[in-house]
């Protein structure tokens, strides 16, 4: 899984950035996943007097981090504004390469009624929570086995096109910024959507608009729910001397969430309960989080192996002093008495 470079990891942390309607905190909170659409432009609903074509791009956020969501985004427009209206209107990019500050400003735009991108374009997000994302990469044999990142992410993809499909939009073209192999990854979501042009690429949210645009809504969801998670989760209590300040003066002790940010490690060590580890912003089965639980601040628990078969019988928890003279309930309810004690 490739890490960021200290520069990028200094891009990646967010700071005091714009809360998009994609962030639902009691959700976030509670530790569940869940997917948010924005309201379809009526002039890309199918009840329009002309179908108007769409394309649409897909891209995610926080794959590698060890604290926070994987945020899937898409984004779609009408294939003649792909480049005017996101490339030379709003300088769109690869949202790595755009500061925090401008990638909230341009989700602030796209969020805010009666804006060009909010009239013309429609987005969605699905956010993957750490807990889920950790349950289904540990999952046991017995239950389906692992399901690993990528085909938690494939999945995500798929519900969020479909998705779009399902409120009768005209998808003509779909872009991908690529999980694995493009062709592999191109020919699945071919058989699955067979009318759509789809293209699959490395760096696609650099070459396509609505990629980019795809990679600002995912960066910034991510980016806000991880400012949520620590205003509740991560943040100490404040000493009295400190609770007049201005919350804004308060950074993310945490830092990107990534392993390779030091911040992030120094906080994981200074808050880890030594049996239940951390809370919903922790990706447990990331190596950096096991490796912590299994040191020796963490409390090993052995859990027993799960028995299918209904071998225990009632009398298999209770010991008898005179079992082996075949009496197996002789002190369960008293010592049995013969006919001459009445």
């Amino acid at each position: 899984m490739e890490e960021p470079t200290p520069a990028e990891i200094e891009n990646e942390t967010p700071s005091n950035i714009f809360i998009p309607p994609s962030v639902i905190p009691s959700s976030l909170l509670s530790g569940r996943s869940y997917t948010h659409f924005s309201p379809v432009p009526p002039s890309l609903l199918a009840s329009a007097e002309k179908s108007v074509p769409v394309c649409l791009g897909v891209d995610e956020a926080g794959r590698g981090p060890v604290l926070g969501p994987m945020v899937y985004g898409i984004f779609y427009l009408p294939l003649p504004l792909s480049d005017p209206l996101l490339r030379q209107t709003h300088h769109f990019d690869d949202s790595k390469v755009l500061t925090p500050q401008v990638r909230s400003s341009l989700m602030q735009t796209l969020s805010t009624a009666g804006s060009d991108l909010h009239q013309s374009c429609g987005w969605a997000t699905t956010l993957l929570s750490a807990g889920d994302i950790s349950a289904g990469m540990m999952r046991p044999s017995n239950a389906g086995g692992s399901y690993n990142l990528n085909a938690q992410a494939m999945d995500a993809t798929v519900q969020l096109i479909q998705g779009i499909y399902d409120r009768g939009v005209n998808i003509q073209e779909i872009y991908v910024d690529t999980i694995g192999q493009p062709a592999a990854y191109q020919k699945k979501l071919e058989r699955i959507f067979p009318t759509a042009k789809i293209t699959v690429a490395k760096k696609a949210d650099s070459l396509y608009p609505c990629v980019s645009a795809a990679s600002v809504c995912a960066k910034v969801t991510r980016d806000a729910a991880l400012e949520v998670l620590w205003k509740t989760r991560g943040r100490p209590p404040a000493r009295e001397e400190e609770k007049d300040k201005n919350e804004e003066d308060t950074d993310m002790e945490w830092g990107s969430g990534y392993p390779s940010d030091q911040r992030c490690v120094t906080w994981l060590r200074g808050n880890m309960h030594p049996v239940f580890g951390w809370g919903p912003e922790c990706r447990f089965s990331w190596g950096t989080a096991k490796d912590m639980l299994e040191g020796p601040k963490g409390v090993k628990v052995d859990w027993p192996v799960d028995d299918d078969g209904d071998t225990h019988r009632l009398t298999d928890f209770f010991s008898a002093k005179d079992q082996e003279e075949g009496d197996e309930l002789g002190t369960w309810f008293g010592t049995p008495a013969g006919l001459e004690a009445f």
